[in-house]
Parts: structure tokens; C-alpha cells; sequence
């Protein structure tokens, strides 16, 4: 069978391993709170859903009038908007008191099925997925940013320079940066770079869940 995008979507699958490793660490974890934890699991098990079922996508069906490029793809873009969800989750739990992080949380569920309707129904171009999860993410970096401020610990710092890389990505992405046009084009960088900042994420998340809200 023939791959349409080799590097994009071996790096793509690359990023399922990644985050499937992570969840699998995170869930033998032994914590007597388990909601940042459980933010943080869904957080990489819908970012590594979202890398297999768009790998699979850009390798083998680019197909836009294919069947299995529409579920594979609506099936892409819930998947971040899941992300978004749990970033919304994890940034309550960090800063928020626990009545005010579950209102955000309510709002944020309210807001992500809007965001399935349109994206099943109406729209589902990765522009709406980005204006969906950058309120998130921008809301998750506000969040380690207070943190990391308040206690001066190397795992908000951790956290911070991951999800900046997270943004440094998706601007090499939007911009077309490449290593070579044709072998390891702009999306294939993109995986790259969003690797590193993933395992600075998954580091800082499993120093935070030692001691669940409490610095680390």
C-alpha cells in the first residue's frame, strides 16, 4: 500500500506512540487526587487520536470525497476540540477555585459540543479547530504562567516553554516552513517540533500529579 505523505504521517503516528506512552504512565500513577492527573490523560489521549486518525488522513486517504476522509477527519478535528477541553480542565484545576474551575469547565463542555455540531454539520476545516483550542491553550499558558510566578517551580517552567513550543509550531505550520518540500515538508516540522513540547508537558504533568495542586 502506498503512503500518499510518508513523513507526515509516520510523524503523526510518531505523536500517537508519544502520547499513548504518556497516558500509559500517567494512569500507573498512584495519586490521592485524581483530577489534574485525569485532565492530563484525556489531554494526551486526544492529542495522540487526533495524530492517528490525521496520519492516517494525509497517508492514506487524501481523498476529500472519500468516506473514510470525512470520518477520519471529523473524527481529527473532535479530537482537538477534546484537547481544548481538557486544557480548559487543567487550568481551572491549577489557578481556579473548585466552584469557579467547574463553571469554566461547564462553559467549556457547552462550547465544545457547538464546536462537534459545527464541525459535523456545517464546517470542518482545520480553521475551526484552531479557533477553537488556541482560547484553551492561550487559558493553559495564563495558568502556568500564574503559577509558575507564584512558586518559582521547575516544573511550571517546564510546562510554560512546552506550550510555547506548541505555539512556535503551529506558527511553522501556518507559515510553510520546511527541512525539504518534498521528504519532511512544513507538517512533518510541525509533528517535530510539537514532540519536544509534548515530553516537556508530560514531564511537568507528572511532577504536578505528585503532589496534585500543590507546588512541585
Amino acid at each position: 500500500m502506498t503512503i500518499a505523505e510518508p513523513a507526515v504521517t509516520l510523524t503523526d503516528y510518531g505523536l500517537a506512540i508519544e502520547c499513548g506512552v504518556f497516558v500509559f504512565l500517567l494512569c500507573s500513577k498512584r495519586v490521592a487526587e485524581r483530577g489534574l492527573r485525569n485532565g492530563f490523560i484525556v489531554f494526551f489521549a486526544a492529542l495522540g487520536t487526533a495524530a492517528l486518525t490525521g496520519g492516517t488522513v494525509h497517508g492514506f486517504f487524501p481523498d476529500g470525497s472519500s468516506v473514510w476522509h470525512t470520518a477520519l477527519w471529523n473524527a481529527t478535528l473532535i479530537a482537538i476540540g477534546l484537547v481544548a477541553l481538557s486544557a480548559w480542565r487543567i487550568g481551572g484545576e491549577l489557578v481556579l477555585s473548585r466552584r469557579i474551575a467547574r463553571a469554566v469547565l461547564t462553559a467549556a463542555s457547552a462550547l465544545f459540543l457547538l464546536y462537534c455540531t459545527i464541525v459535523l454539520f456545517i464546517v470542518n476545516i482545520f480553521a475551526v479547530a484552531i479557533l477553537h483550542y488556541l482560547p484553551a491553550v492561550a487559558f493553559l499558558f495564563a495558568a502556568y504562567l500564574i503559577r509558575y510566578l507564584r512558586h518559582r517551580e521547575g516544573c511550571f517552567l517546564m510546562g510554560l516553554i512546552g506550550l510555547g513550543l506548541t505555539f512556535i509550531a503551529a506558527g511553522v505550520q501556518q507559515a510553510g516552513i520546511a527541512l525539504h518540500p518534498d521528504y519532511f515538508d512544513h507538517n512533518a516540522l510541525y509533528h517535530l517540533i510539537q514532540a519536544l513540547a509534548l515530553l516537556l508537558l508530560y514531564l511537568s504533568a507528572r511532577s504536578m500529579v505528585r503532589t496534585e495542586d500543590r507546588p512541585c
